[in-house]
């Protein structure tokens, strides 16, 4: 693996820092979820939780991920939709100013926000509008998209449109690409249960999910169960188990890798966004399964340190110190 091109909804993030977590109760949110809702709605939560702290950052999950990579060294595009304004232009000038490839398309709508609201212990609950990025679909996706590439990152999150998902990994596959997914969250997981199962058999090569994703994946309550279970359907499975670290199995090997201590837990968003970066991040780079996994548990560490998915220079060289070490293995957890 060389080159990789993700595809997933082209978002921008609005986060929020909650005092308490009585908004979530108030609209029913289940914490730590990801919830597709209206305009209106979006709305009236961001208009609930008006005068609390909050920022603004080029988003997505695949989108995350894909710059994380950039500005890991590698070299990566990105498949997405928005709309034909100002967050618009804005999505497609970061992309290019970060070394991504853009290969977005303009739709009718606006450009799609997701609102995240950060609870005081760090967990994060998203509220998304997808605008233009519903818009993207499966007669968009050509096979001349993946010329140069060799794996496709899927987004999980992009599982609203099975003919999209599916379009997408078939293509790339008879393009002879690997096919990566990371499962997202829960209850998407839950939602789409059956197609998921049937995707990861039929293109996917990669799977990525957290401890709940692959319980509901998989209906095994354990772990190295669950792992199991996942790597039956798929080369190479990666289940997260919080602050226990990560499992990686491919074919009869299973490597546990601990966490990177966080100095601070301040924002769970991106955490696994980033941890799929670091990963194969080190998979372009030709390093051991327990190197990448390293590598995805320092991005990961890193990022939670911070609101949103963006931080500064001084952080990235940490990143860039600590992956020189791992790849040199005097840097092991």
């Amino acid at each position: 693996m060389k080159r990789v091109i993700g595809i997933g909804n082209a978002l921008t993030d609005m986060l929020v820092n909650l005092k308490t977590d009585s908004v979530l109760g108030r609209f029913k949110l289940a914490k730590g979820s990801m919830s597709l809702v209206d305009t209106e709605l979006q709305t009236e939560i961001s208009k609930s939780v008006a005068g609390l702290p909050y920022s603004l950052s080029l988003g997505g999950s695949a989108g995350n991920t894909i710059r994380a990579m950039a500005r890991l060294g590698c070299q990566v595009g990105m498949i997405g939709k928005v709309g034909k304004d100002t967050t618009g232009d804005f999505y497609i000038k970061a992309l290019e100013n970060l070394g991504v490839e853009p290969i977005v398309f303009r739709g009718e709508e606006k450009s799609g926000k997701c609102v995240s609201l950060i609870s005081p212990d760090g967990e994060r609950t998203m509220v998304t509008h997808l605008g233009a990025a519903l818009e993207l679909d499966a007669p968009e996706i050509e096979p001349t998209i993946f010329d140069g590439y060799d794996c496709l990152y899927v987004e999980g999150y992009l599982v609203q449109n099975h003919s999209l998902i599916e379009k997408a990994a078939s293509t790339a596959k008879q393009c002879g690409l690997k096919v990566a997914i990371d499962l997202a969250s829960f209850n998407v997981v839950a939602e789409n249960l059956e197609f998921l199962r049937h995707l990861v058999r039929e293109y996917v090569d990669i799977v990525f999910a957290n401890e709940d994703e692959a319980k509901t994946f998989t209906c095994e309550a354990e772990p190295v169960n669950a792992l199991q279970a996942i790597s039956e359907m798929c080369e190479l499975a990666v289940v997260k188990i919080g602050t226990k670290g990560a499992l990686i199995k491919h074919g009869g090997e299973v490597i546990h890798v601990g966490i990177m201590a966080a100095a601070k837990r301040v924002d769970t968003t991106g955490a696994g966004d980033f941890y799929a970066a670091g990963f194969m991040a080190g998979m372009c780079q030709g390093l051991s399964l327990r190197q990448c996994g390293t590598v995805g548990a320092i991005t990961a560490g890193k990022v939670i340190e911070v609101v949103g998915t963006t931080f500064g220079e001084e952080a990235w060289e940490d990143i860039f110190r600590l992956v020189n070490k791992v790849k040199t293995q005097k840097y092991l957890f």
